[in-house]
């Protein structure tokens, strides 16, 4: 494995919340996890930031159960802007030193409704304006208030003037602990409208990774279907990071086709977490079918409802059982009874730990309408699970290619129909597939991942900072 540079690593996120956010958080918190066992601040690994207003008592209570469902080693490696905000000037004496350092003078936007952030004793500390309706509210320049002990002492120019000098005190921070004012850091930032805002950031030594977790396109998710509105901006803004990571090749081929290629451009996948003893297709329930994902309208569950109408009628066994939580489980249950499916399919609502279900299954089912990778896919190959797969976008079509799985039309339910009636049926196939399951996973492993990682930090360092 490429050993990484020495450098103090910061992993920027707008939020880490257990059970939010989906393959997101997931993979974020991976990532973290296996950059300490590569070597990471002497295996402490990186710290995590996060900007999320939330309460210190809500930040406690993510930090703890991350550490127990073993995401996180060490809760104090997991940071807060808003729990920092105060500390160090004692409850009611006002913001922290290098929140009153970085105000200037100004006034609140009198046009603009805000909301105060107070400390655990009810003392303000932040006035942060409420830009309702706007899916940009993050770039606007509004005043950010800072208060002082006799009133508002300054403001900050935006959101992203909030950030950035939090930023900053970090930096100044680490670089003090470790004695050494010129120590390179490295920022890893997982969320496009943070790395928008960190666009004029241009501390000396400082390097920006920026990582990419999702299709950029919309339907059809053709390489040259429209751009995401969301990401057109972005795409104007991406020459300012020193490392763009993609989690496919096929995704980085696209953009390079589409933008031109850069010599900052990686591919590092997320990567499959190694499991000792795949269970073999033996030894797995015949017919059990799960899916693991958000019941939103991106992933189609309604497609692979409707599917198991023609699968039950061939394969009596069959079950699929539905795991997730979201905005349309109301909707899905719903069909379930209209569609007679009641007993055959089931919605079973969130679960913690996917490993016994990947163990279990015959297959996992994937009817997504787009994915940047689809970390399900990937823990799915590591158990030695099966998967059939909507052909869409760049995750499935590349992790499928080396076996392990079926490929079917995207938004053909009587194709997904006929290769999971097909698959269930032939107890040689589900041998093999499992089979390449594994071999396929291990093509995408933790030291692929990091080794790739490590080389993409050690070219950004190497390159004088695009900012």
């Amino acid at each position: 494995m490429t050993a990484f540079p020495k450098a103090e690593y910061l992993l920027l996120s707008s939020r880490l919340v257990p059970g939010l956010d989906g393959g997101y958080t997931i993979a974020t918190m991976q990532r973290a996890r296996h950059m300490a066992a590569a070597g990471v601040d002497n295996g402490r690994g990186p710290w995590l930031l996060t900007v999320d207003p939330g309460s210190r008592v809500e930040h406690d209570a993510h930090r703890a159960e991350f550490v127990r469902r073993g995401m996180l080693a060490d809760g104090e490696r997991l940071r807060n802007l808003f729990d920092e905000a105060g500390a160090g000037a004692g409850a009611g004496a006002g913001p922290a030193d290098w929140l009153r350092a970085a105000a200037r003078p100004g006034e609140l936007a009198p046009d603009l409704p805000y909301r105060t952030v107070m400390d655990a004793a009810g003392h303000p500390l932040i006035e942060l304006p409420v830009i309702s309706g706007d899916p940009d509210w993050h770039l606007s320049t509004a005043p950010v208030g800072v208060w002082g002990t006799d009133g508002l002492a300054g403001v900050l120019d935006g959101f992203g003037g909030l950030y950035r000098a939090w930023l900053s005190h970090v930096v100044a921070g680490l670089r003090a602990t470790a004695d050494d004012p010129d120590r390179p850091v490295v920022v890893i930032c997982e969320s496009r409208q943070l790395g928008e805002l960190l666009v004029p950031f241009a501390e000396p030594g400082v390097r920006i990774v920026h990582t990419v977790h999702t299709a950029h396109t919309e339907p059809p998710h053709t390489p040259d279907a429209p751009l995401n509105a969301l990401w057109s901006r972005w795409f104007g803004v991406m020459d300012a990071f020193d490392a763009v990571l993609w989690p496919t090749r096929a995704q980085q081929l696209a953009v390079a086709e589409r933008f031109g290629a850069r010599d900052t451009f990686a591919v590092v996948p997320h990567p499959a977490e190694p499991v000792a003893e795949p269970v073999p297709a033996a030894q797995r329930t015949p017919g059990r079918v799960v899916m693991l994902n958000r019941l939103a309208p991106g992933k189609r569950v309604d497609h692979a409802i409707r599917a198991f109408v023609r699968v039950a009628a061939s394969v009596p066994s069959a079950r699929l059982d539905i795991y997730g939580d979201g905005p349309l489980r109301g909707e899905l249950d719903a069909l379930v009874d209209e569609l007679g499916l009641r007993g055959v399919v089931t919605l079973r609502g969130h679960v913690d730990e996917a490993s016994a279900e990947l163990d279990n299954a015959a297959l996992l089912l994937l009817t997504t309408a787009f994915e940047g990778q689809g970390l399900v896919v990937v823990e799915a190959l590591s158990h030695g699970c099966p998967v059939i797969s909507y052909d869409v976008g760049y995750g499935p079509h590349d992790m499928l290619a080396g076996g392990g799985g079926l490929l079917v039309p995207s938004g053909d339910v009587d194709a997904l129909a006929d290769a999971v009636i097909g698959v269930l049926r032939d107890d040689k196939v589900r041998e093999r597939l499992s089979i390449e399951a594994v071999t396929a996973a291990h093509g995408m492993g933790v030291e692929v991942s990091m080794s790739a990682l490590a080389d993409a930090v050690a070219r950004a360092l190497a390159r004088p900072s695009r900012r």
